[in-house]
């Protein structure tokens, strides 16, 4: 048996997209036809070398992840691009592709989704009795999940604390769905502003999205776990979901496989961007980690209602939300020197002043992890090209110019 990972020494990257019609972008709910082994059986996972292929809840949508942990970033997005690659020439049959983003734009998810009917069909049937799955915050939703190891109650200490500060930030970087049913709304993240509220009949299971401030394996089970369990309890006499799995807050920690899973970001236009994005968190998370802004204790000690409040603007405006929280600030090694708040985007780029050759990861610099920042969220670019009031033709444009961005590896400018 191979040892345990420990902080940093590796990574297990997920990245989401949907299946939609070539033409019209509606849903296609045929992940099925991807996932087939050699005899034509659907199967829940199939391997692919460096990345495996797995269903979701909903029959529309794919996922890609590294086939175990990987022991670096560098190189995974030309290996998760070539397996759009892949996928999209067996879809081209059904005059079908994939879609990024975090949110399909026009879809009616009380309409048009359907669940996944192969393995594990009694868990999504228990998900949507009790949580009806019909909706946005369940059927329209792609993102990116990127699980970092921990050894111990130590290790998980000081991971956890590290990434509950940095959760608030991530839809700055992230954000990507900023159009809802053919409107837009003024919120650049509407993944996450369903994903908050998608569980509302049994309310622990998301909780603030935000992570109670727990630090051993003993208190996480007492505190979320267990709670989470016997809430839902009355509502699955089978126990079919009491598993860690249940977990939907923002980050999930994931005892069973020793690793941290952050789950708030939304997927982007092309594997390269959601890699430099992945890159970008942990480079954060290892000086937080370091203890080189802020001790462990003071980082242990952020309310866990203030972060969910700075997670709301972060939603709401991406990296144009103000955080005036001094006592955040300072805890992020970010001084506002006298002014009353800095955007969120503001505060990526100081981060990135900070990084060090002890926190890098491989070859990105802060120099490259800048040019990420200054190009702005996903969600902003695409609002600046349709304007407040898009027409459903022209969102259709920007999205089909969106899928060329993922079939070949391009960025989408505003």
């Amino acid at each position: 048996m191979s040892d345990p990972l420990r902080l940093f020494e590796g990574f297990g990257v997920e990245l989401e997209y949907m299946i939609v019609d070539r033409d019209t972008l509606a849903v296609r709910p045929i992940s099925d036809v991807l996932l087939r082994d050699e005899l034509g059986n659907v199967q829940s996972e199939t391997e692919h070398g460096p990345v495996a292929w797995s269903n979701e809840l909903t029959a529309h949508v794919i996922e890609l992840k590294t086939n175990g942990p990987a022991n670096t970033l560098d190189g995974l997005a030309e290996q998760f691009q070539s397996q759009v690659s892949r996928i999209n020439a067996m879809l081209s049959s059904h005059n079908a592709a994939l879609m990024p983003t975090a949110m399909h734009p026009l879809m009616n998810p009380h309409q048009e989704m359907t669940l996944w009917q192969h393995d594990d069909s009694p868990i999504y049937a228990a998900f949507d009795r009790i949580f009806n799955c019909h909706g946005h915050g369940w059927a329209n939703l792609q993102s990116v999940h990127i699980n970092l190891p921990f050894h111990g109650d130590a290790e998980f200490a000081r991971l956890h604390a590290a990434i509950r500060l940095v959760l608030p930030l991530l839809p700055a970087l992230a954000a990507s769905s900023p159009i809802v049913e053919g409107q837009t709304n003024g919120i650049l993240d509407n993944r996450l502003h369903y994903y908050r509220f998608n569980a509302q009949a049994i309310p622990s299971v998301t909780a603030h999205v935000i992570p109670e401030a727990v630090y051993t394996r003993d208190d996480y089970d007492r505190e979320i776990f267990q709670r989470m369990y016997r809430d839902i309890a009355p509502h699955d006499p089978q126990q079919i979901l009491q598993q860690e799995w249940l977990n939907a807050r923002g980050a999930i920690a994931r005892f069973d496989r020793g690793a941290i899973e952050i789950r708030v970001l939304d997927i982007q236009e092309y594997p390269a961007a959601d890699l430099e994005i992945c890159t970008a968190i942990v480079a954060v998370l290892k000086s937080l980690v370091s203890e080189n802004c802020s001790s462990l204790s003071q980082q242990q000690a952020a309310p866990t209602e203030d972060l969910a409040r700075l997670l709301e603007k972060t939603i709401q405006s991406a990296e144009r939300a103000e955080i005036d929280d001094p006592r955040y600030l300072e805890l992020m090694g970010v001084p506002i020197s006298g002014r009353e708040s800095v955007t969120a985007g503001e505060v990526w780029s100081r981060l990135c002043t900070q990084i060090t050759p002890d926190n890098t990861v491989e070859n990105h610099s802060p120099a490259r992890l800048s040019g990420l920042i200054n190009r702005g969220s996903l969600a902003t670019r695409i609002t600046s090209r349709l304007g407040p009031l898009p027409s459903r033709e022209d969102i259709v444009a920007v999205y089909r110019e969106l899928m060329s961005c993922l079939a070949t590896g391009t960025p989408f400018h505003a």
